[in-house]
């Protein structure tokens, strides 16, 4: 078994052989198999703190962070708090530093939710709106951690004995005693894919989206679907298209509403088959949008303008969204189009 303590008795022999990407690798496997070295990690270790599945966000100056309460700290605050440190241990591993330092996330729900925020002087923010206030750094951790937490609070239970189910010390798994059934952290698989049909690009949007954005198209896998069907079902079933091609962009961990891996495509369809039939129980609203007016959302940013007529001018996915990222690269195919 490989941890800390075997990195400082070898250091310069494991540092020739392994790159720092497969020692953190390496570590992080270690942490999730073995309880007791994960148990050691979680006191040298920081913490990522959430109430009820929303994370804690300090102000400092005019920007929020994500603090990282260290180990110490945590016990202490636990401990002003009338609670036992060993709460620590229902944390869940979310990653680690470069140094093989721990990333741990707790959700303190148990705990008055102001109490704790004049303690460390922070608030606890939802995530959607933690994710607009963050710099890139923090994002995919409380991602992460926010969807590993809730799927910690939603199986508790055997399905198949309705006997309590057990976590691990890193919550990389649950184990049912009776059965002997092991349970993993899950993601749903959803594709979302940007329509185009050689000169404009088709969004969407769905009636609880802010106003005046328009998104990429997206619908969940179904069951024996390949990607690729799945594209085309869902080009078909929401906005009445045939797709004639497409290819794979890029994927990213998207929280909401649970925890799904968005699998980014492009998509082409006939330019004389352009038609739009929406579907009006997916969607409110579907239309075909040019470069000019792609272009002009993106230098606006995703705060929409009100126009003369009351009207509210086209705003654009942020940029942390990978629907943003396949706008940007379609953007770039346009340009690079000879004239």
């Amino acid at each position: 078994m490989i941890y800390p303590g075997v990195y400082r008795r070898t250091p310069s022999l494991w540092f020739r052989l392994h790159s720092t990407y497969v020692r953190k690798m390496r570590y992080l496997f270690d942490l999730k198999e073995d309880d007791d070295i994960c148990r050691q990690a979680q006191n040298s270790g920081t913490f990522y703190l959430f109430h009820n599945l929303s994370p804690f966000l300090q102000k400092v100056g005019s920007k929020y962070l994500a603090p990282q309460i260290s180990a110490v700290e945590m016990k202490s605050t636990l401990g002003k708090l009338k609670h036992n440190e060993q709460m620590i241990e229902n944390s869940v591993l979310i990653g680690c530093s470069d140094a093989c330092m721990a990333y741990f996330a707790l959700d303190l729900g148990f705990l008055e939710k102001s109490v704790i925020e004049s303690e460390l002087k922070g608030s606890f923010t939802e995530l959607r709106k933690a994710l607009f206030q963050l710099d890139g750094k923090d994002r995919p951790l409380l991602s992460s951690a926010q969807a590993l937490l809730r799927w910690h609070d939603t199986h508790q239970f055997c399905s198949k004995t309705g006997q309590p189910t057990q976590k691990n010390v890193a919550g990389s798994k649950r184990v049912c005693r009776t059965s002997g059934i092991i349970y993993y952290p899950q993601m749903s698989p959803v594709v979302i894919t940007l329509v185009s049909n050689g000169s404009q690009c088709l969004l969407a949007r769905q009636a609880a989206f802010p106003k005046g954005m328009y998104s990429a198209l997206a619908g969940f896998c179904d069951v024996g679907e390949t990607l690729e069907e799945t594209v085309r079902r869902e080009v078909a079933e929401e906005v009445g298209l045939e797709v004639e091609s497409l290819w794979y962009s890029a994927s990213q961990h998207w929280p909401f509403p649970n925890s799904s891996l968005m699998i980014a495509c492009h998509a082409i369809v006939q330019p004389q088959q352009t038609k739009i039939s929406m579907n009006k129980l997916e969607l409110e609203a579907a239309r075909w949008f040019s470069l000019e007016e792609i272009e002009e959302a993106l230098k606006r940013g995703p705060k929409p303008l009100k126009q003369e007529n009351q009207s509210v001018s086209l705003c654009l996915p942020p940029k942390w969204a990978i629907a943003h990222q396949l706008i940007q690269e379609w953007v770039k195919q346009q340009a690079s189009k000879p004239a």
